[in-house]
């Protein structure tokens, strides 16, 4: 049988390697892995920017779907043959400052960065980390689950109810996601982006598109909403515009939901959280519940998750594909073949 294992050895380079072969223990899933997506954090490990966390060389990855292969003592939440994607969370010992959010507490481990991940054949994971997937969602698209949990995440902080205006400020895949669910909860979704062919997808997804350079994206935002302006602004852009202008579009008691990583403080403007009353919502990761959404939402067909995959590519071919994902800005979700 033909098992391997992409890994990354720093320096912007992948080694293909024999997929090792890890027995579960107790409480422990051995899967064999159908796909893995690359993540805008997979990027920056890719960079060398995570360097100082990973152990290299190590195997990455963590937007899995699988098969069980083997199940160790004491686990009866899956059985072989079960297809089943991942939530690569491993929550550690909970400490008094969690407030019992153990998906973001502070002995957190993310499986595939802390923690060996999916860019192989097999791969051993704790059992509770496994959600089983219904037949009407392919081993494809649930690649797809983890950030579409993100997105169920993050729109079910944002508290975003049915008829509500929601400008999301990026429109890449995490942004696009948001953009979805938004839309399918019945919200009134426009999307602000820059890059022409992910605003032409946006466009072909059924959501409103501005381009923030070269329309005034405030008075975009009133004509959208007949002036009332955001009952929610998702800032995705992970730039320093896109703080700038997350302030300037809520409505009084507007929401704005911080989901991108901003690794450097930026300038944000007090005055319009007093002016306007307005609230801001950190978001991170998920919770059980959110994967639950994202599987519900994709076996019902209605999110066009297919034309977010802009290309899949076997294990064998990971060090190109990275090197494509660099040279790709209007790229959205790329997957690799593991099995």
């Amino acid at each position: 049988m033909n098992t391997k294992a992409a890994y990354y050895e720093g320096n912007k380079t992948f080694s293909l390697r024999e997929s090792e072969y890890v027995p579960p223990g107790p409480g422990e899933v051995r899967i064999e892995v159908a796909y893995c997506g690359v993540c805008g954090t997979d990027v920056h490990i890719y960079h060398g920017q995570m360097d100082r966390r990973v152990r290299i060389p190590q195997v990455i990855g963590h937007e899995a779907s699988g098969t069980v292969a083997e199940v160790g003592p004491g686990v009866e939440n899956v059985a072989p043959g079960d297809r089943v994607v991942v939530r690569p969370l491993q929550p550690g010992e909970p400490a008094a400052v969690d407030n019992a959010c153990t998906h973001i507490g502070q002995n957190l481990k993310f499986i595939g960065i802390d923690t060996p991940g999916a860019m192989q054949t097999w791969w051993t994971v704790p059992a509770y980390t496994l959600h089983r997937l219904p037949d009407a969602v392919s081993s494809r698209d649930a690649a797809l689950i983890e950030p579409l949990a993100v997105a169920c995440h993050d729109v079910r902080l944002s508290g975003l109810a049915e008829g509500e205006h929601a400008v999301v400020i990026g429109g890449g895949p995490i942004g696009l996601l948001i953009a979805l669910v938004s839309q399918r909860k019945g919200g009134r979704v426009l999307v602000s982006e820059v890059n022409p062919q992910r605003r032409a997808l946006a466009g072909e997804l059924g959501l409103a598109t501005v381009d923030p350079r070269a329309d005034d994206l405030v008075q975009t935002v009133g004509r959208f909403s007949g002036e009332a302006f955001a009952d929610v602004v998702f800032e995705v852009s992970g730039t320093a515009a896109g703080v700038e202008a997350m302030t300037k579009l809520p409505r009084v008691r507007g929401r704005i939901v911080m989901v991108a990583i901003h690794a450097q403080p930026q300038p944000v403007d007090l005055f319009r959280f007093f002016w306007r009353e307005l609230r801001m919502i950190g978001v991170r990761v998920y919770e059980p519940e959110d994967f639950d959404e994202a599987i519900g939402l994709a076996a019902e067909g209605r999110l066009p998750l297919e034309r977010l995959i802009t290309q899949v590519a076997p294990l064998e071919r990971a060090q190109a594909l990275f090197e494509t994902i660099d040279q790709s800005p209007a790229g959205m979700k790329y997957l690799l073949k593991c099995s």
